[in-house]
């Protein structure tokens, strides 16, 4: 079936199937929800208006057996950043969406009453439900309810009570193949959707496939891919031990932001490795290989089962484990794992809610090293919408500005991710230049300058910096749009093989002839978009800078700061 626009308006519940137009044909995933919002959005309208529009998009080459193409973009004006945001997560719905044939799912407007609704999606289009036995239940719940409702092989796309709440921290929930969580995390998304007063979508996609234009060629092509990500001694170590294998490689580079940032090393370490971590997992019975979608071969996912041998958690990734542990100074896996579970439930970044956590610490709410006062916290205050649980909720600089703290790691007010821009320079260009606040997945520059992907670079040093971020920065936005996961970036950067048969995939499900020059310039055009709305939002280059601390305070045990002069960040968008 051909590829259509879903359009859902909440305003009046209407529903409309249209054709792809042509300027949005060779988009997928970050560059259709970007080019989209930024068709229809007003950059300057409140992100909770109704003039905001959430966009849903599978990848180029969701719903195919490509190996790793089961991510799926959510787009829309950030409620967290006031930019432009994508963010993107494994899960189950990606797939189906791609094989009903829905392109994007566009939801506008709001109801103008204060009732909640469920989208159902199959290949017929739409359908518009009133919601009300869901309503205050967290993502568990929904996905189970969902389940019963019409089977364990529908996709969920849901929010918890964060969302419903409209929190700046809240999440896109999306299902995955073991009725578990995964994250579209950043920039508060979820509070877009619980503006729009949709409580879940499910998407239905019986017996219906993808279409591709040459089978034998893309059968062909997805051989030598998966080998390259199967071979890839990265790939091999994220399969063993997780993301959370970067604990360690991490601290040994001191730049582990420990105890809100004032540290690059973190005494307890060791306890919360993906090496202690791996161990637990096989001692209790849990999964250390786990794929978040149909179809990975890297498999850095994984079960982790409490004392018990009970589930606890999964998609158990170092960002989260770095923000709960250094940044928070609790070295216990177990307290840690159990708020990844909540924050999963209620629907709320482990990320900003982290970050938020430790300025919150800093600002006397609670101590360091707290685990217990902050599950509290979360169950009590958070999931409750209490006064203290919004504040922490709305985000890291929110809290900064509640309690007067001056140490507030932000950018564009999003909290900054696990690796410390003193330290690790590079990821710093990234933060500052990012269009849509700091967020270490926009230009992965610790490949390069930790694990020596694609070349090498000095973190301590100043020295191509600003090039490296810039280049992976186009990189990922091309990735984003396929609907491959982020990690195949590993194998692309270090084996020949690997770029060339991706895009041998994309031209065989499509019948077209892309070269490589045509991936880089849809990178471009995708970043010259977002900054374009940005720009349009009232953005402006002096928008690109870390916080003022970086620059006054030495970090240990490198003692640097950050150095960067506002001329030498700006030269970022010279392409």
């Amino acid at each position: 079936m051909a590829d259509k626009v879903f359009r859902v308006n909440m305003t009046d519940l209407s529903t409309s199937i249209e054709d792809v137009p042509a300027d949005w044909a060779g988009h997928g995933g970050r560059g259709l929800t970007s080019t989209i919002v930024a068709a229809e959005v007003p950059p300057t309208c409140h992100p909770l208006g109704p003039n905001n529009k959430l966009v849903i998009a599978p990848g180029l080459l969701s719903g195919t057996a490509a190996a790793n193409s089961g991510r799926i973009s959510c787009g829309a004006k950030s409620p967290l950043t006031g930019t432009i945001k994508e963010a993107n997560a494994g899960g189950s719905s990606a797939q189906r969406l791609a094989k009903i044939g829905c392109k994007a799912l566009i939801i506008e407007g709001q109801p103008e009453d204060n009732s909640w609704y469920s989208l159902l999606l199959t290949p017929e289009g739409v359908t518009i439900n009133k919601e009300e036995e869901l309503i205050g239940k967290g993502n568990f719940a929904v996905v189970d309810a969902v389940e019963k409702r019409f089977s364990d092989k529908i996709g969920v796309i849901s929010i918890g009570q964060g969302g419903e709440m409209q929190m700046c921290a809240a999440n896109i929930s999306i299902k995955d193949p073991d009725s578990h969580i995964r994250s579209c995390g950043r920039g508060g998304l979820g509070a877009v959707m619980g503006s729009k007063k949709v409580k879940f979508i499910a998407v239905d996609a019986g017996d219906a496939k993808v279409e591709i234009a040459d089978m034998d060629a893309f059968r062909a092509a997805n051989k030598v891919f998966a080998k390259a990500l199967i071979d890839n001694p990265i790939s091999q170590a994220l399969g063993t031990y997780g993301t959370n294998v970067l604990v360690n490689i991490i601290n040994e580079a001191g730049g582990l932001p420990t105890k809100n940032f004032t540290a690059g090393q973190f005494e307890g370490h060791e306890q919360i490795s993906g090496e202690t971590m791996h161990d637990l997992i096989v001692e209790r019975g849990g999964k250390p290989r786990h794929a978040c979608h149909t179809g990975c071969v890297i498999q850095c996912s994984q079960i982790y089962n409490d004392l018990k041998g009970n589930y606890l958690t999964s998609g158990f990734e170092y960002e989260s484990i770095w923000a709960m542990g250094a940044d928070c100074t609790i070295d216990n896996l177990d307290k840690i794992a159990e708020m990844d579970n909540i924050m999963d439930d209620i629907g709320i970044d482990s990320i900003e809610t982290a970050v938020a956590f430790g300025v919150a610490m800093e600002g006397g709410v609670l101590d360091f090293g707290d685990a217990d006062e902050m599950i509290r916290i979360m169950k009590e205050e958070i999931a409750m919408g209490t006064p203290l649980g919004r504040v922490i909720g709305n985000g890291a600089g929110n809290v900064g500005r509640t309690y007067g703290v001056t140490r507030v790691p932000v950018v564009k007010n999003q909290g900054i991710p696990a690796y410390d821009p003193r330290a690790i320079k590079g990821i710093g260009v990234t933060y500052a230049t990012s269009t849509q606040g700091a967020d270490h997945t926009m230009g992965y520059t610790i490949a390069t300058e930790i694990l020596g992907v694609g070349g090498s670079a000095d973190p301590l040093s100043k020295e191509g910096q600003v090039e490296l971020s810039r280049n992976l920065q186009i990189a990922t936005a091309a990735i984003d749009s396929t609907g491959m996961c982020l990690f195949i970036a590993f194998a692309a950067l270090d084996d020949g093989t690997c770029l060339p048969a991706l895009i041998d995939m994309i031209n065989a499900r499509f019948g077209i002839n892309l070269t490589a020059d045509d991936v880089t310039n849809l990178g471009m055009s995708i970043l010259k978009t977002e900054h374009a709305f940005n720009v349009a939002a009232g953005f402006t280059n002096l928008d690109d800078r870390l916080p003022e601390f970086f620059e006054l305070e030495p970090i240990p045990p490198h003692n640097t700061v950050w150095d960067f002069t506002g001329e030498e960040i700006d030269t970022f968008w010279n392409f």
